[in-house]
């Protein structure tokens, strides 16, 4: 009699959080207009938006720390008002480190570890990792801006936390302590799959390490992918420094997918590409004797995305939400 084939077991691949339709007002101002945001396991998720778009009371929403008109909510499967059963499974901090400032470094580490469910480092271990042992003994409030942030993490960080959420994470450190931190997100994040929520104004150091982005704007998020899927959606610029820029123009004009920029310096030609190759612009220039002296290829940043994406009108972003 043949073998049955076992049923495989499907694997549980929920995220860690999920937000649908989320909506929120003071008085009559909407501030959250049909919020969708959603973190899959194992990302490390940027979140940005420009000043007044919503990013704090979405964080403040999802946390419990305010109340929202509607929508749903779920953290690791919880929603707002049950996150204390998580005992260290989710954490968060915010851009205002929140420790107590009559407490010495350590102190405040202990007092933290015992309410973590699992504790699976010391004091002393997360002081190490966050490069704060010299510390130890300092009170908080005698901590510049920057350690008192890298101590807020190493308390995040005492139990096994499976959804982390930083708020502003690079305020206050310098060149060394950003370098740090984007190495411990992607330590604990390739190690130990961790998830990650990051809120920041810091472009570059969010297009560093983030696996996926949203963008936050008018109280909508318009865009929501992998980066490297939504940097692939964008028209690349191509710099071409040529002897004759009226004849190349003339040239390039009919080529399908590209368009001319206006630019005033001379011997510049400068275009935007959409799915044509570099190779193709130096061909057609090179077959009517225009001299390229050097083409620059300039790749698409999330700078260059964000501003891109909040100069359109929202009812326009919002068609390309995932």
């Amino acid at each position: 009699m043949p073998k049955k084939d076992t049923p495989k077991r499907e694997i549980n691949v929920s995220a860690p959080l999920v937000v649908r339709e989320l909506n929120k007002k003071y008085g009559q101002f909407e501030v959250l207009r049909q919020l969708n945001l959603e973190v899959l396991a194992g990302a490390v998720h940027g979140l940005v938006g420009l000043n007044g778009s919503g990013k704090t009371t979405t964080l403040e929403c999802l946390l419990g720390m305010q109340s929202f008109n509607s929508g749903d909510v779920r953290v690791l499967g919880l929603p707002p008002a049950q996150l204390h059963k998580s005992r260290g499974r989710i954490v968060s901090i915010f851009d205002s480190p929140s420790l107590h400032p009559q407490l010495t470094v350590r102190q405040a580490l202990e007092h933290a570890s015992l309410l973590c469910e699992q504790r699976v480092r010391t004091p002393a271990q997360v002081e190490a990792m966050l490069g704060i042992s010299r510390y130890s003994q300092f009170k908080i409030r005698h901590l510049s801006l920057g350690n008192r942030r890298r101590a807020s993490i190493a308390q995040a960080l005492l139990g096994r936390p499976e959804f982390v959420i930083l708020d502003e994470p690079f305020n206050g450190l310098d060149a060394g302590g950003v370098e740090d931190v984007l190495a411990l997100i992607s330590q604990l994040n390739r190690q130990e799959g961790t998830a990650f929520l990051l809120s920041s104004h810091q472009l570059p150091y969010l297009e560093k390490i983030c696996s996926h982005l949203s963008i936050l704007h008018k109280g909508q998020i318009v865009v929501s992918d992998h980066v490297s899927k939504l940097f692939n959606s964008q028209q690349s610029r191509l710099l071409v420094y040529c002897d004759d820029v009226v004849r190349a123009c003339a040239i390039v004009q009919d080529i399908p997918g590209v368009v001319i920029e206006d630019n005033s310096e001379p011997g510049l030609l400068t275009l935007q590409l959409d799915n044509v190759s570099t190779a193709l612009i130096n061909q057609k220039l090179v077959q009517k004797n225009i001299m390229v002296n050097e083409l620059v290829r300039e790749r698409a940043s999330l700078t260059s995305l964000f501003h891109d994406i909040t100069s359109r009108d929202p009812v326009q972003t919002g068609e390309a939400a995932a």
